[in-house]
């Protein structure tokens, strides 16, 4: 793959959770490209194995593991396959996450009378579970990874952990309470344990995308003949620079950041990658 600079991650192992999605799977294969040796972690072994086989192809060194982030003991087994594969994890990102259709309101604006319209999920009508999910893919599914993968790190007195917050977490999208109230969580969540594990040597920031078309907003910001939802066409219109981003664009934050000669001093920050979104007022 082509990646805007290269930086030498050799004898590094870098754990990738949700690392099939779109996004993810660029940074695995940006990671591999600059010779770390990558596990894809995600739910689906499929899904995990085809980007490590691309990785594999292209001559770096991957594989993919099955695992649930919510799930201790599944990360506890992937751990295992880790360590035997590869030895102790050096890089850690984060990039599991979500959201779901009963934390999701379907107007954007309460009015008088919606929580007895059979056809609007309104404030009301918003269920514990699908909060309780929200949270947990999030907020659990950050903290689990974390306490398995980077306990090694902390030993050896040297890692980086790198976690997906969003534009949702300092600017509250609307429809979507659950996953904004989750990824501001993600975002204190950083800097606590920025501050928490600076004497063990383990530098931890986030990557705040704006937005990037992938397999979970897709169906929402376009139509099916590749024009705008209404949606998509007001996020475009209040990103400065008029368009979704490409997962690539991530490359060179995520490079700079993984990087101890070049990041070294930068721990507990959220860096926004995102056209401009989060400096444009609408007006």
């Amino acid at each position: 793959m082509s990646i805007p600079f290269t930086v030498d991650l050799t004898n590094k192992t870098a754990v990738i959770t949700g690392g099939s999605g779109v996004l993810c799977s660029e940074m695995a294969k940006a990671l591999g490209t600059c010779g770390a040796k990558v596990v894809i972690l995600g739910r689906r072994q499929d899904a995990a194995d085809a980007v490590a086989e691309h990785i594999n192809a292209a001559g770096g060194t991957a594989m993919g593991v099955s695992a649930d982030v919510m799930d201790r003991n599944s990360l506890d087994r992937a751990l295992a396959l880790v360590t035997e594969a590869y030895g102790t994890v050096d890089i850690l990102i984060n990039g599991a996450g979500g959201n779901h259709p009963d934390a999701t309101t379907s107007t954007e604006y309460y009015s008088q009378g919606d929580n007895l319209d059979t056809d609007v999920k309104s404030f009301f009508q918003l269920e514990e579970a699908g909060f309780q999910h929200v949270f947990n893919l999030n907020l659990l599914g950050t903290l689990l990874p974390t306490q398995v993968f980077a306990a090694g790190m902390a030993e050896q007195k040297n890692g980086v952990i790198i976690n997906l917050s969003s534009m949702a977490a300092d600017l509250p999208l609307t429809k979507i309470p659950g996953y904004s109230s989750a990824k501001a969580g993600i975002d204190n969540f950083t800097r606590w344990l920025a501050v928490h594990m600076s004497k063990a040597g383990i530098r931890v920031n986030a990557i705040a995308p704006g937005f990037f078309l992938a397999d979970q907003n897709r169906a929402l910001l376009t139509n099916e003949d590749g024009s705008l939802t209404a949606r998509g066409q007001k996020i475009v219109d209040q990103t400065p620079l008029g368009r979704f981003g490409d997962a690539q664009e991530l490359i060179g934050t995520l490079l700079w950041l993984v990087s101890d000669p070049s990041s070294s001093f930068v721990s507990g920050i959220v860096v926004p990658v995102d056209g401009g979104f989060s400096a444009y007022s609408g007006v």
